[in-house]
């Protein structure tokens, strides 16, 4: 789709957001020379992840059935 300046100015919102909802670019014709506008994807969910180095990966069960007996001294003197 294409547009001149003023049509841009009149209709702003409206073809923005026609831009979001079809995908299709938007193209303004000024001074003989195209500029467009277009959507770009939203970013991932999964890339604002932040690394956790001490996280477990894996069952809970399997922690639960941890012998750690040899670690543990009843008698603290």
């Amino acid at each position: 789709m294409s547009v001149n300046p003023s049509e841009l100015r009149a209709n702003l919102y409206r073809l923005l957001d026609q831009v979001l909802e079809t995908g299709i670019p938007l193209e303004i014709e000024r001074k003989g020379r195209r500029l467009r506008i277009v959507a770009d994807d939203p970013p991932s969910k999964f890339d604002r992840l932040v690394p956790h180095p001490g996280f477990v990966k894996g069952d809970p069960e399997d922690l639960v059935e941890i012998d750690r007996s040899d670690c543990w001294n009843p008698d603290p003197n």
